[in-house]
């Protein structure tokens, strides 16, 4: 018998970026992404590169409580960020919670910026979304940059918010709406 995979899903696509949908298929691509960056993303985000990891991500995804979005090079085909919409809410309140890194090779370079902006859009237009948040540790000054450069807004501050590292961590709450995410496009 032949399993035949479904080709990945291309969520949006930008001038240097693709977005597209995780798929089984992506698996591999994805846990080398990992092991390549792992000094780049911590201290700010420990990953599983534990293959049955992201099958738990991919159920998530099945879900509904998570959108996983990869950003791929458009000229290299190469995976160089990851931008989740977590903690999914829908009904009256609509939101979601960030998580992003990115391709250490491609820091600094636009090509994230161009990325979440895509996602912003989709979550936007395809999931009706409403509010986004991204919670951020202070000294992640990469992060905070990338944030301020779409537009988004400080909102406060959090002790120990999360566990990262085996450790709470304070983080910074940044925003952003939907109506705010639709004029920063129409400035661009």
């Amino acid at each position: 018998m032949i399993n035949i995979i479904a080709p990945p899903k291309s969520l949006r696509m930008g001038e240097r970026v693709k977005v597209m949908a995780p798929s089984r298929a992506m698996q591999a691509v994805y846990l080398d992404f990992l092991k390549r960056n792992v000094d780049y993303h911590q201290p700010w985000v420990y990953h599983s590169a534990d293959p049955q990891y992201f099958d738990h991500y991919l159920a998530r995804i099945k879900r509904g409580v998570t959108q996983g979005c990869f950003i791929f090079d458009r000229n290299t085909g190469h995976l160089i960020g990851v931008v989740n919409l977590n903690n999914i809410m829908l009904g009256v309140i609509r939101s979601a919670s960030l998580g992003y890194y990115a391709e250490e090779a491609y820091a600094g370079q636009g090509y994230m910026r161009e990325g979440m902006m895509l996602v912003l859009d989709y979550a936007v237009e395809q999931l009706g979304l409403h509010r986004f948040e991204a919670n951020i540790q202070p000294d992640n000054i990469p992060s905070i940059k990338l944030v301020e450069k779409l537009g988004f807004r400080k909102e406060g501050f959090s002790p120990k918010y999360l566990q990262i590292g085996g450790k709470w961590r304070d983080h910074e709450r940044w925003a952003i709406l939907d109506e705010e995410i639709l004029q920063w496009r129409q400035n661009k």
